[in-house]
């Protein structure tokens, strides 16, 4: 690790592996950022298994002054590096699950000669397997007194992630900026579908909020469990965000009234799809409509000044293009400061 007295953060960012090109490592490091290039069970786009390399590629052509944080860099960030196995199992299972994908989009049975029941066992047991990978290093690093992040992969990517901060946390709420609000249930037959990680969080009690901003493509079943949940599920459908702007709402207005559903710990999941398509157009499922990324870090922010604290977020969907990457970049390190902001706040 370079001296810290030494580097220089107006400097050439250094291809030294790290994101950003910061100086840090596993033991220097505050926020420890695992890369999960996961994407098994995408059904339009494909390429977001390559989104965490994508944002490491890009991160150190970024400007190290914030403003909401300008010496946040100084908490010390480090990206574990990328698990090859993970992406090497990755391709494999991909392909094994379009065949399951191509068969119900065709209206047939899973049983129907050949028998692909089998493969999508063996898919929800190879997903089950990296929510463990990232569950036991996930939790190692809290133990060690580490903040968390992750960077997918498809949305799916983070569920070992939130299993390991209900292990710290007895209640805490997501803020989900999505297109989708990923409440489907075993979507496709697949367990850990990236359409059912949502689903599959509000099986852990321990989170007791999920607010979900920039919602504007969904099925029936997801509308009907968010209208039965006895407000655990609060949705803010883009439609309805953009009339109430149109009407004369601020959105500073609108923001605090999204951050007052949430409880004091809050972990915040993006996916840059809730974003509008022209900023990661590569995305796995882009949908017109959607958030400007300021308005999202205007969101953020308010939810560091009511006193809140952020305990974690993960980036997913960052497609595999240089573009994407840049914004997904910026969106890793908006949130890395962000929370080490609230964090810094919540002690004093």
């Amino acid at each position: 690790m370079t001296n810290l007295q030494d580097y220089n953060p107006s400097g050439v960012g250094e291809i030294n592996g790290n994101l950003f090109g910061l100086p840090f490592n596993y033991e220097s490091a505050n926020l420890i950022v695992f890369g999960v290039p996961w994407e098994v069970t995408v059904s339009y786009g494909a390429g977001t298994a390559n989104g965490p390399q994508r944002i490491l590629d890009a991160s150190r052509q970024l400007d190290l002054f914030d403003f909401d944080h300008p010496n946040g860099w100084k908490q010390g960030i480090f990206m574990v590096e990328i698990p090859q196995e993970i992406l090497e199992n990755n391709n494999y299972y991909r392909n094994l699950a379009a065949k399951i994908i191509e068969r119900l989009e065709q209206g047939k049975s899973l049983t129907d000669i050949p028998d692909l029941t089998p493969v999508l066992t063996e898919i929800n047991q190879a997903s089950q397997k990296v929510n463990q990978w990232l569950f036991e290093r996930c939790l190692q690093a809290i133990n060690h007194g580490k903040r968390v992040a992750v960077i997918g992969g498809d949305h799916s990517s983070p569920l070992g992630y939130y299993q390991a901060l209900a292990t710290k946390y007895s209640n805490f709420g997501i803020l989900h900026i999505d297109a989708h609000a990923d409440l489907r249930n075993a979507y496709e037959g697949f367990e850990f579908s990236h359409a059912s990680i949502m689903f599959n969080a509000m099986k852990l009690p321990q989170i007791s909020k999920l607010v979900q901003v920039g919602l504007r493509d969904i099925c029936h079943d997801e509308v009907q469990m968010i209208d039965h949940s006895h407000s655990r599920i609060i949705a803010y459908y883009d439609p309805m965000i953009k009339r109430k702007l149109y009407s004369g709402k601020t959105w500073m207005e609108l923001c605090r009234e999204i951050i007052g559903h949430l409880p004091k710990y809050v972990h915040i999941s993006f996916d840059v799809d809730g974003l509008d398509p022209k900023l990661c157009p590569h995305t796995g499922t882009p949908v017109p409509g959607g958030l400007e990324l300021e308005q999202t870090f205007c969101l953020f922010r308010e939810l560091v000044n009511s006193g809140k604290e952020i305990i974690g977020f993960d980036v997913c969907e960052v497609g595999d293009a240089e573009w994407d990457g840049n914004v997904g970049a910026r969106i890793v390190y908006k949130l890395a400061n962000l929370m080490d902001l609230s964090q810094q706040r919540t002690t004093v």
